[in-house]
């Protein structure tokens, strides 16, 4: 791939100027800026993440008392099959 320097930017930026001119430039930039971000938010469109939903509190503990429950359980079923 060739280089580009300095001199070949300065050369395409004149071009630009002559084809467009000046006051139509900063309408482009606004333009191609905007069709950018848009194609920026089409590709995250159907990647954002839902945000995690909090249990409320009661359930978070009813949750708890189950796995102590289920732990206590287990504890006593091993108690009886070592006698």
């Amino acid at each position: 791939m060739p280089n580009i320097g300095t001199t070949e930017i300065l050369i395409i930026a004149g071009i630009i100027v002559l084809l467009f001119g000046a006051s139509r430039l900063p309408k482009l930039g606004k333009s191609a800026g905007q069709g950018i971000r848009g194609f920026k938010d089409g590709l995250h469109e159907g990647v954002k993440e839902e945000p995690e939903q909090e249990l409320p509190e009661n359930k978070t503990r009813k949750i708890e008392a189950e796995i102590v429950d289920d732990d206590e359980a287990d504890d006593s079923g091993s108690d009886d099959s070592s006698d």
